[in-house]
């Protein structure tokens, strides 16, 4: 009878800012000779952190990470409009003032956001 090893489990890597999650996954793939590998949410190329990685059998598993809370940390500019809707873009517009009129809620704001 013949054995063979499956790999199986997860990696968690702390994904830098740059590449994609699919990035990722290709290079994990090239290195390892695995092809079943898989993450457990996107990660915007602009995002760094928690890339939660299963391999093998453990694929099978990642649906049930998907949906457990995360934190975010970001810092936005409120009132400001670009071409893009991110930092890559040019800001087309900023709102003037240091608070919006209505609300007095300050344009800039950095913290964290919990789902």
């Amino acid at each position: 009878m013949l054995n063979t090893y499956s790999p199986s489990g997860f990696l968690l890597i702390d994904k830098p800012e740059g590449p994609t999650s699919h990035d990722c996954i290709d290079a994990l793939r090239r290195i390892t000779g695995i092809k079943k590998i898989g993450h457990a949410g996107t990660l915007d190329p602009f995002a760094t952190g928690l890339l939660i990685i299963g391999v093998g059998a453990s694929t099978k598993l990642l649906g049930r990470l998907i949906g457990l809370d995360k934190r975010y940390d970001a810092t936005v500019r409120l009132g400001a409009a670009s071409t893009t809707d991110d930092r890559t873009g040019s800001v087309r517009r900023i709102a003037d003032g240091k608070s919006s009129p209505q609300s007095g809620i300050p344009t800039e704001a950095s913290g964290q956001i919990a789902r």
